[in-house]
């Protein structure tokens, strides 16, 4: 509940739309009643504030964050630290799943504690939509779809009867079913409405809708208006079940958008173009908005096309302010006219509504783009901002070509039981796939009437390239189908293949096998080009090794050429049904020709039929079998889902936290050690620990599957946790991989190592360097560490988001003092470690090691303790984030 006894700034006011009367927290108010200046804070930082207004209590937000806030103003950036409650949670399937195994858990033990299990549920709304499990199994045929609908959920078969038992098990949650579509998509056609409300103590709340998701192109949404970026599971959880995010007052970049695109220029080549910008300036943990007259040419989808970028541009969410494009958006779309109506009437009482020509926010820094500069690119082969003018796309290839692979010949090799053969840049991938482009039927259509165009023309892809169309929601088959657009992609290859995310996220399934035997016999540079968002190396296909984002009608195009040493701006595609080269310009469509089918095809009634049943699912969902009820009845055979051990003889009562005595060393660290180090990530082998226990449990290493698959099993996930195959402990020198000295000084997995201390009840420590847990903020790394008995890590200093996570997980984060560092005190792994101080422990105190050497002499070094808040000490003192939530809804 919104606690408003510390309204210290007479923000609450209602607010009347049609026959309803809302409460809200009023900036202006606010601004009136000693927040001087707040109205000319940049839009997304409004958000910010009226969060901190609606949630003051004193105590996880005081009256001194909220001036912070306005402080900023001053100096354009700040070190505070606040507490933001998003109003919302969006999790894929991939990332879910953890967090709904640990629900589970929390219903059990609930019920050992003599409560009832439905106490147990999420605080906040969560909506879950499995988007990252199908793969291109099938292509090229009209019965692509259905063969990979199969193929998904027999792999996915376990993982999906546990996701269906929560969707009918919890409140507050839902599930968006397979092929339904990807979870950006869908959150930007229907889950979003850009102002929330609910029903709190009698009233009807309103407030900007905000949300945290497990995915980080979450930031799609900004394009609606709707603040939101991608976190780690431990901090989904939190906001899952109601606790605050902490995170320092952001720095806001302004981008200025001016001038209108070009004809023949995409909403992609801008978005590359931003891409490119916004990382030559920097913008790593800020925030970006866009702003200037630009906008007003620019389309809602072409907006959340640059917003979903932002993970590529490196920047914490990328938004767009209200304005007329975001209420035509959410009227084309289907929501409410009482929804539109709240949306605007909500936006212009807050100052959040952008109004042309009206006055520039404040911000941190500012950069500008004049849109009639940008011209058609693509980007690659193993960045998403490495931009390249289509024009040089030849050239640039030809000089990777030597530069970046190493490749002098120019082999043709050929392959078996077909009429040609394969050489560098060949194209073996084209496809239209990702969140980022296909929530915008601009692209989606421009693509269609290539295919169209190439069809009447007789043109073909080449018979090497494995083409296909994965849409982000059902709604983008609708205008296909109805204006005839799919017909022609299909005529061509790109049939539809699956919703949801495919070649983006390494989902491309196979080449054929003649392809794949030719690529490797001559270890041919292949290529793909899809409209996705990520091109990293080996993210897309073991066989290709150059990767190039375009927009779905430049895949379309280079489906028709083949190659990447063609200049499809002046070389033929290829030869059409009269003998004649046929060239880009033939078949590209004017801006008015997709226009035209745009406003013609597109239309409310498809988006509100498609969403009027969303989370029923097809039969294949509806005949999945689910037993349990409240609880979950594990299967203790499953190797996907397993009940995790962090309940395991828990009391409503928590014991008391304990100094820790004679800790041994697991690991000796330099600096930035990333979380892709420490977390459980991709594939791994028969002779790992993992590796192991699936072997044990009798499953093929053809059937492993990936950590990430396997999230929601902790046998596996804890296993992998120190794995990396390129991390380096100190302890042994001159070895990589996730080995240690375990407890007779013999060089073992970490794991093991981990597991022969907790037989004798031996307490761990971890040292490390600067810059501990940095990149992606991933719930496994502070998990994995909890599990193998890790009770403090001591670093030189932490990535914010993983210190947190490991308080939240109940592990100790202790920072050496400046000067000080395990090198400095000479440790080589075989000491003890004492810890004093934890029992009274509090936030930001010095805490005493005692580090006793092998030969029995001994030192002690003081440490500052990183437990930086009282919300967070509530947590450590429960034994983490989970724990203590389970006891606070229990004793609710």
């Amino acid at each position: 509940m919104t606690d408003t006894s510390n309204d210290s700034f007479k923000a609450k006011s209602t607010l009347t739309v049609g026959d309803e009367t809302y409460t809200y927290y009023s900036i202006p108010e606010a601004e009136k009643n000693g927040l001087k200046g707040v109205s000319k804070l940049p839009h997304a930082m409004k958000v910010v504030l009226e969060n901190l207004l609606r949630f003051e209590d004193g105590r996880t937000v005081t009256k001194a964050d909220i001036e912070a806030v306005a402080a900023w103003l001053t100096e354009r950036k700040s070190d505070h630290e606040i507490s933001y409650r998003p109003a919302r949670v969006l999790m894929q399937d991939f990332t879910g799943v953890p967090a709904v195994v640990d629900l589970a858990a929390m219903r059990d033990a609930t019920k050992k504690l003599g409560a009832a299990a439905e106490k147990i549920n999420p605080l906040v709304p969560v909506d879950l939509v499995i988007d990252h499990s199908v793969m291109v199994d099938s292509f090229g045929t009209p019965m692509a779809f259905e063969q990979n609908v199969e193929r998904e959920y027999e792999r996915n078969g376990e993982r999906y009867e546990f996701l269906r038992w929560g969707q009918s098990a919890f409140d507050n949650f839902r599930v968006v079913p397979p092929g339904t579509g990807i979870c950006h998509q869908v959150n930007l056609e229907y889950l979003a409405q850009t102002v929330w409300t609910k029903q709190e103590n009698g009233e009807t709340v309103a407030y900007p809708d905000t949300l945290v998701g497990t995915d980080s192109h979450t930031t799609m949404v900004n394009g609606l208006s709707v603040l939101g970026w991608g976190v780690g599971g431990i901090e989904a959880e939190a906001a899952m079940l109601g606790q605050p995010i902490t995170m320092l007052i952001p720095q806001v970049v302004g981008f200025k958008l001016t001038g209108r695109i070009n004809e023949g220029v995409t909403a992609t080549d801008l978005v590359l173009t931003v891409t490119e910008m916004l990382r030559k300036k920097g913008v790593v943990g800020k925030f970006v908005e866009f702003y200037g007259p630009g906008l007003d040419d620019l389309s809602l989808e072409d907006q959340a096309t640059i917003a979903n970028m932002a993970p590529e541009y490196g920047a914490t969410c990328g938004f767009f302010p209200i304005d007329e494009d975001t209420l035509t958006y959410l009227k084309t779309s289907g929501r409410t006219p009482e929804r539109v109506a709240l949306v605007e009437a909500y936006a212009k009482a807050q100052g959040m509504f952008r109004e042309t020509g009206s006055e520039d926010p404040v911000f941190t820094d500012t950069l500008e783009l004049d849109l009639t500069t940008v011209v058609p690119s693509i980007s690659g082969p193993k960045r998403p901002q490495d931009r390249i003018v289509l024009t040089e796309a030849k050239s640039s290839f030809a000089k990777a070509l030597g530069e970046e692979f190493s490749k002098s010949d120019d082999p043709e090799i050929a392959v078996e039981g077909e009429d040609y053969s394969l050489t560098h840049g060949d194209v073996v991938i084209a496809a239209i796939t990702s969140c980022t482009n296909t929530s915008n039927p601009s692209v989606l259509v421009a693509a269609g009437l290539v295919a169209r165009k190439a069809r009447e023309l007789g043109l073909d892809s080449k018979p090497w390239v494995k083409t296909s169309l994965a849409p982000g929601s059902k709604v983008v088959t609708d205008y296909l189908t109805a204006s005839g657009l799919q017909e022609d992609l299909d005529a061509i290859g790109f049939n539809l293949v699956g919703y949801g995310c495919t070649t983006c996220i390494g989902n491309s399934g196979p080449l054929p096998p003649a392809i794949s035997k030719a690529v490797q016999e001559g270890d041919l540079v292949a290529a793909s080009v899809l409209s996705g968002n990520r091109n990293f190396e080996g993210r897309v296909n073991p066989d290709v090794k150059a990767n190039f984002l375009a927009s779905p009608p430049l895949v379309v195009a280079y489906a028709l050429a083949g190659s990447m040493k063609i200049d499809i701006t002046t070389e033929p595609l290829g030869t059409g049904k009269d003998g004649q080269p046929i060239y880009l310009k033939d078949v590209w469509p004017t801006n008015h020709e997709v226009a035209d089918i745009v406003r013609q095809f597109v239309t409310p009634e498809m988006f509100k039929v498609r969403y009027s049943d969303v989370f029923k699912g097809d039969e294949h969902w509806q005949g999945i079998e689910v037993e349990g009820g409240e609880t979950y009845q594990w299967d203790s055979t499953s190797t996907y889902v397993q009940n995790p051990p962090y309940f395991e003889e828990l009391e409503m009562t928590p014991k008391p936290v304990t100094d820790v005595k004679d800790a041994r060393i697991l690991g000796l660290f330099l600096d930035s050690i990333t979380t892709d180090h420490i977390s459980p990530a991709g594939s791994f082998k028969s002779e790992t620990p993992a590796g192991k226990y699936l072997t044990s449990h009798q499953v093929a290493p053809k059937d492993f599957n990936s950590y990430g698959a396997r999230r929601g099993n902790h046998e596996v996930m804890m296993r992998g946790t120190f794995a990396n195959i390129r991390i380096k402990n100190q302890m042994v020198p001159g070895v990589e991989g996730g080995f240690t000295k375990g407890p007779d000084g013999e060089q073992m997995p970490i794991y093991d190592a981990a597991m022969a201390y907790q037989k004798s009840d031996t307490p761990l420590v971890i040292f490390a360097g600067k810059e501990y847990g940095t990149g992606s903020s991933r719930d496994w790394a502070a998990k994995g560490t909890n599990l193998l008995g890790v009770r403090a890590v001591i670093a030189q200093s932490f990535e914010r988001i993983h210190r947190s996570n490991l308080v939240g997980m109940g592990v100790l984060p202790l920072q050496f003092n400046e000067g000080d560092s395990w090198q400095s005190l000479g440790l080589d792994g075989t000491e003890t470690v004492s810890i004093e101080g934890i029992e009274s422990i509090a936030p930001r105190a010095t805490v005493v090691l005692k580090i006793t050497s092998a030969d029995g002499s001994s030192r002690e070094v003081e440490t500052l303790c990183r437990i930086d808040t009282a919300n967070e000490l509530d947590y450590y003192l429960h034994g983490g984030i989970l724990p203590y939530v389970l006891r606070s809804l229990v004793a609710a």
